[in-house]
């Protein structure tokens, strides 16, 4: 399944044509950092947005002017305008835009051209996984001294927001496949962490999800890092011959693995990076679960693949400290720890859950399944309703 809506190939030179951009929504999290970079390439930026933010907060640091609330005199004399995807066709702002004949462009299709402007960009996609490998990759490079720019989905607490500006010809960014969204990108390098049935309301099959990550890697010019331990993975690099294909997993059977695992019962995992027989590093992670040692090293080979050297490898992951809303310790309250976690997957909740049990365990010798409670945000509301009474739950 492709996007009908892909229009990247007639706009490919559209940033070579333009210099003032309006951005509609750009506090979001996908949207801040493109206006970020291309304030720093001397375009001329604007946006607006409904509410104030952190984000908004830095945008304005760098004197690019924000308008609070939607009107049709906000897109002023821009030449082009970028809008996110939670924005309705009937905003103000696009329909002044498309009546003045102004080319408007959704989120991602901005990020396609954007990404066209570096020489070395880099996509990291997977149904689980994206944004917190997206930072460690970030994380390594710029501990590298590779000065790379980035646009992540959540915030990384190593440059205090979701994007960065660089001077490199690297760029790091998250590829979303929902409604194909990561086919509007044509990166050096892909990363594909896992591939799993979710967004079943626009692929409808597991199969379509596979064939559409199949078509991203035939964009893909340099080379690809699959997880070899995921069958749909391996699937969606069946017959790609456009690109090196790089495996990571848990055996010698790939590419990159790990070994010398902490035989201890730790919430963080400890294990040494391999390639082909040679020892890369030997890592101590700080963020919990096995499936962030797969997310490390997922990084590790795109960022050991590029040259860059297992000492620099090490110390960026050790010192990574995790994303907003990945498993992100808020604080305590009442004697009660709570974390905040993005996980809203069944495989995403499994890898989530078991977690507070472990640093219980750990911290305190000793765990009561009565001190967790997890607290489903998207399903609360529903849950009310079908169980009014706490007891039924």
């Amino acid at each position: 399944m492709t996007n009908q809506n892909n229009t990247t190939d007639k706009n490919v030179n559209l940033l070579d044509t333009v210099r003032r951009l309006h951005f509609v929504g750009i506090g979001g999290s996908g949207m801040c950092p493109m206006a970020e970079i291309l304030h720093h390439k001397d375009y001329i930026i604007t946006g607006s947005d409904i509410n104030e933010s952190d984000t908004l907060a830095r945008i304005r640091s760098y004197g690019i002017p924000v308008h609070m609330g939607h009107r049709a005199e906000n897109i002023g004399d821009a030449e082009v305008v970028v809008y996110t995807a939670a924005a309705k066709q009937d905003n103000p702002e696009l329909v002044a835009a498309r009546a003045k004949g102004i080319p408007t462009l959704e989120r991602s299709v901005m990020l396609g051209l954007l990404t066209k402007k570096f020489a070395n960009p880099i996509a990291v996609s997977g149904t689980h996984g994206k944004t917190t490998t997206t930072g460690m990759l970030t994380q390594i490079l710029i501990e590298a001294g590779r000065d790379p720019s980035a646009v992540i989905g959540g915030k990384l607490p190593f440059i205090n927001g979701n994007g960065r500006v660089g001077k490199s010809a690297d760029i790091v960014c998250e590829a979303c496949e929902y409604v194909d969204t990561f086919l509007q990108l044509h990166p050096a390098i892909s990363i594909i962490t896992n591939i799993d049935a979710d967004h079943l309301d626009y692929f409808g099959t597991l199969d379509n999800i596979v064939k559409s990550f199949h078509q991203f890697c035939l964009q893909t010019s340099k080379r690809i890092i699959v997880n070899a331990d995921n069958a749909n993975a391996m699937r969606a690099v069946e017959g790609i011959t456009n690109a090196e294909i790089v495996t990571f997993g848990r055996t010698d059977k790939s590419d990159y693995y790990v070994t010398e695992l902490n035989e201890e019962d730790t919430v963080c995992e400890d294990f040494t990076v391999m390639y082909k027989g040679e020892r890369v590093c030997r890592v101590s992670l700080r963020v919990p679960g096995e499936h962030n040692m797969m997310n490390a090293l997922a990084a590790a080979a795109a960022a050991h693949g590029m040259g860059v050297d297992g000492e620099h490898i090490k110390k960026a992951l050790e010192d990574f400290s995790g994303v907003h809303r990945r498993f992100e310790i808020l604080g305590k309250f009442e004697g009660v720890t709570v974390a905040d976690d993005f996980a809203h997957h069944p495989t995403e909740l499994s890898a989530v859950l078991p977690l507070p049990c472990a640093w219980a365990t750990m911290r305190f010798g000793r765990y009561s399944s009565r001190t967790l409670i997890p607290a489903l945000q998207c399903c609360w509301m529903i849950l009310q309703r079908r169980f009014p009474s706490p007891s039924m739950l």
